[in-house]
Order: C-alpha cells, then sequence, then structure tokens
C-alpha cells in the first residue's frame, strides 16, 4: 500500500465518508477515480501488468478455515434471474488489501488482479502453513494470479473461460506453496466463474443477496487449494458457475479473512450504504475490509469462523485474524460502446 492509498483509507475508515454531505463525496469520488484512472498503482506488492489494462496486488495469506454459509431469507433462486438484452454489460472494479498486521512488511499471502482489458477479477489466498518449512506461500498465490491474468489475455473477448484460465495458470505456475483461487469474468453469456477452497463472491441485487459461492473443504480449517508439484487439488475440483446478471448488480470477491469475520448481510448493509452514497467500489471495498478486520479483533462476537468452529467440536469464540482481501464490482451499461453503436 503507497502512501496516498494509505491516505485514502485511513480517512475513510478513521472519519468515513458518510460524515460528508453529497457534494463533498461526490468530488472526493471524481477526483480519486480520476487519479485511479490515470495512474497504475501498486498495493502490498502489487505488480503492473499493462498500462491501462490490469492490475496485479498482492495481499493476505493463510488458506485456514472453513465454515457453514450463512443462507439469508432475502436470497432467490439465480438460475430464475434474466440477463437484460440489447445493451452490453461492463464491470467498475475496486479492491482493498489489508495484510495480517504480523505480515505488512513480508506483504502477506493472499493475491488478487483487476483485469479492466478481460472484464474479469481473481483471488487466491496462499496457505500459510507452508511458513514453517520456510516458503513463502504467498508467491504461488502471486504468480498463479500473474499467469490468470496473462491466460485471460489469450482468451476470445467476450468469451472468458475461467476454469481454462486456471488450468493453464496451474500448468505454468512454478513456484513452491499452495492456494485457493476464484476467478470471475464478466462474458456474453453472463457472469462466468470458478472457485476452489474458501475464498468465494457473492452477488447482490437490490439490497439483496442473490448468490453465494459455497465453500469448499475437505475438513475445518482444510480448505481445497491447487498445490505445486502436482500435489494437493486440481482445477477441475473447482465448481463453475453461470450467473445471469443486470445492471446494479454488485460483485463482492473476497478471500477467507473475508468470509470467516462477516455474514452475507453484514456485507451487505455496506454495499447498500456505499452505493447510496454515491460512492465507487473501491471506497465499498475499503469499507467492507475495515469491518472485516473490525470484526476479526473482536474476541466476543459471534462470526462465521466461530460458528463453523463450534460446529466442529472447538470451544471457540470471536472472529479470525488473518489477511483480508476484498474485490468490489458494481456491474453498469457499458456506456462507450452503446454511444459508438448509436453513432
Amino acid at each position: 500500500m503507497n502512501w496516498i492509498q494509505r491516505k485514502i483509507f485511513l480517512y475513510n475508515v478513521t472519519f468515513g465518508l458518510y460524515m460528508l454531505d453529497w457534494w463533498e463525496r461526490y468530488l472526493f469520488s471524481i477526483c480519486i477515480e480520476e487519479w485511479r484512472g490515470k495512474y497504475q498503482y501498486r498495493v502490498g506488492g502489487s505488480v503492473e501488468l499493462s498500462d491501462t489494462a490490469s492490475q496485479f496486488v498482492n495481499s493476505k495469506g493463510k488458506g485456514d478455515p472453513d465454515y457453514a454459509i450463512e443462507q439469508q431469507s432475502s436470497s432467490v433462486d439465480s438460475s430464475k434471474l434474466e440477463i437484460p438484452t440489447g445493451r452490453t454489460l461492463k464491470l467498475n472494479s475496486g479492491s482493498c488489501y489489508l495484510p495480517h498486521p504480523d505480515k505488512e512488511e513480508t506483504g502477506g499471502e493472499d493475491a488478487h488482479f483487476i483485469c479492466m482489458d478481460g472484464q474479469a477479477i481473481g483471488v487466491a489466498d496462499g496457505v500459510g502453513g507452508w511458513a514453517d518449512i520456510g516458503v513463502d506461500s504467498g508467491q504461488y498465490a502471486r504468480e498463479l494470479m500473474s499467469n490468470s491474468v496473462c491466460a485471460i489475455q489469450e482468451e476470445p473477448s467476450g468469451s472468458i473461460d475461467p476454469a481454462r484460465v486456471l488450468e493453464k495458470a496451474y500448468i505454468r505456475t512454478k513456484s513452491r506453496g499452495s492456494s485457493t483461487a476464484c476467478i470471475i469474468a464478466l462474458t456474453e453469456q453472463g457472469l462466468h466463474a470458478i472457485n476452489l477452497g474458501d475464498s468465494g463472491f457473492m452477488v447482490v441485487r437490490d439490497g439483496c443477496t442473490v448468490f453465494r459461492s459455497p465453500v469448499q473443504q475437505h475438513d475445518f480449517n482444510y480448505p481445497y487449494q491447487l498445490e505445486s508439484d502436482n500435489g494437493g487439488d486440481l482445477p477441475s475440483s473447482g465448481q463453475v458457475f453461470i450467473i445471469s446478471v443486470t445492471p446494479g448488480d454488485v460483485i463482492i470477491a473476497g478471500t477467507d479473512g473475508l468470509f470467516d469475520n462477516l455474514y452475507n448481510n453484514d456485507i451487505t448493509t455496506v454495499v447498500v450504504q456505499a452505493v447510496r452514497g454515491g460512492l465507487g467500489p473501491q471506497f465499498a471495498a475499503q469499507k467492507i475490509a475495515a469491518l472485516a478486520r473490525q470484526r476479526a479483533q473482536d474476541k466476543d462476537r459471534q462470526t462465521p469462523f466461530s460458528a463453523a468452529a463450534q460446529a466442529a467440536g472447538f470451544r471457540y469464540t470471536g472472529g479470525k485474524l488473518d489477511d483480508i482481501t476484498v474485490v468490489v464490482s458494481y456491474i453498469t451499461h457499458n456506456d462507450k460502446e452503446s454511444l459508438s453503436g448509436s453513432s
């Protein structure tokens, strides 16, 4: 996280943009979005992949726990949702990375990317247990995500297959370690995704969670994971999803540092406040990550992780301090394409 991002994050978390008048929030958002559009920035060891198309970011670590997924009464069957026709859609994405306090200097073990040209995002969670034998699993996660972006750029425009992308990235990744992975692309068919392990994503529409990817785990605190030297699980073990989306939908992807500490309705509440406040996806991601960190440090609150631990027979209360990666994407109309098509 460079100095200007840290300033923005601390301002957003400490004072809260909701304390500003609407016009102040609007001007602040415009200034920051303009800055983000002009410069490729580095966050916690990010690697610049192209001039304006792709962003690759290192974040957290530890592919640890899993938990029972909260099913909200407001959820609906995503298979019944229809894709709007006549206008193409695009992802407007932002991210936030908060490393574990003990891993700030090394950058943690998570990684994520935002590929604007490919209209795709991805998160990976390097398994922290490798540190016991002197291996930085974060390097594996970072290389996996970097290779994923390269594979995306080889895909046909508008027809990215995340499963094929993950397979290519897995084969090309040579670092030691292991990692969970989640890759999401906006295609002509809708939202196309693959998830392996306890990272994941959810879709929020009109203030309701309409989809949440299930966790894949062999046992409590033992998620599915890709591993170097052909160990661990294979990309084909990941779950593939095709989800209908519409303008106004919000996609939230993250590692277990997010979903271990926040329930669906916690995340949805922040999303609704951000959208109503006219804040972009970057600020929504920061708000969600800050809340997840707050819950992670609360030793008394019931969290998804503590609920799962108790269900597995452990005496545990409170959150789980971990690296936190959050990527938020607003689904909007592709105005540039619409304008060119009408001229």
